[in-house]
């Protein structure tokens, strides 16, 4: 394989036809046989890669180039995602305006060719795939609650609790879910899993969520002053499922099916392997 076709594997499987802002090719490569994956990579990692030959490497999380200039353009998604849930269009993209304005401001002054210069000068391919893994995890964990819960608003929170630790990825995670905002003992109401939009789109995007109707949020992670405004909101709950538990699920299911296509995976860098020591 080579780099065009494992960004096209991630985009088929995730159903999206183009290449996201946060994901792409940031040095290409041919006749790819091993790969190596991880959640985050830097120069450590490449060079982890060439110590272990592999052909090429895979970061989850933008490591540089466009996929980070652009990050922020891929949290317009979000707003589908809340037009899905039952918030009005002109809500969702107001509500978010700010949090991509942040994002936008923080990407521009950040180092953006140090990891990607490291790929070229070790001549090692990188790819990026972020938006589609995610929505690889946001689908499986979605289908999963669905299931398990069977959509009934008054199932309690340590019940969701408990259905996502059935799923291998967060069996096997040190970091646990944990109910952020509410308790035990609340109702659930109704449950979104909300993962695939670049990053939280802060208190306005989640006070939306709960005024269209949505109960329960669950999410990769939620910084400390975003958790503080939404409990003030008293309006519904947050459960963290764990970032890197999360982001493992999309991953496991890329490295899948790069394996059914003949390519070595070698997971590392905080991808959690279910039976793996």
């Amino acid at each position: 394989m080579n780099t065009k076709e494992i960004l096209q594997v991630a985009l088929d499987l995730a159903g999206i036809s183009e290449t996201p802002a946060d994901s792409g090719i940031l040095v290409e490569g041919e006749s790819i046989k091993r790969l190596y994956m991880g959640v985050d990579v830097d120069t450590a990692e490449l060079l982890l890669a060439r110590q272990l030959g592999v052909d090429a490497v895979l970061t989850h999380h933008p490591a540089g180039g466009t996929t980070r200039i652009d990050f922020h353009k891929v949290m317009e998604s979000q707003i589908d995602h809340m037009v899905k849930a039952g918030v009005p269009i002109n809500k969702a993209q107001k509500a978010l305006r700010d949090k991509m304005g942040e994002i936008e401001r923080r990407d521009h002054a950040g180092n953006y060719d140090r990891v990607v210069s490291a790929a070229r000068l070790l001549r090692m391919p990188l790819v990026g795939i972020h938006r589609p893994a995610d929505i690889l995890s946001e689908q499986l964990i979605q289908v999963h609650l669905d299931q398990k819960l069977g959509k009934n608003p008054k199932a309690r929170l340590k019940q969701l609790v408990e259905a996502l630790s059935e799923l291998p990825e967060f069996q096997a995670a040190q970091t646990k879910p944990a109910i952020r905002v509410g308790s035990e003992e609340d109702y659930t109401g109704k449950i979104w899993v909300a993962m695939a939009g670049g990053t939280n789109g802060g208190s306005k995007v989640i006070k939306a969520y709960f005024e269209a109707g949505i109960g329960t949020l669950v999410v990769m992670h939620m910084p400390e002053d975003v958790i503080k405004e939404v409990r003030e909101q008293g309006i519904g709950n947050i459960v963290v499922a764990g970032h890197m538990a999360s982001d493992s699920v999309g991953l496991n299911i890329l490295a899948k099916a790069y394996a059914e296509r003949g390519i070595e995976v070698i997971r590392g860098s905080g991808i959690v392997t279910p039976g793996a020591r």
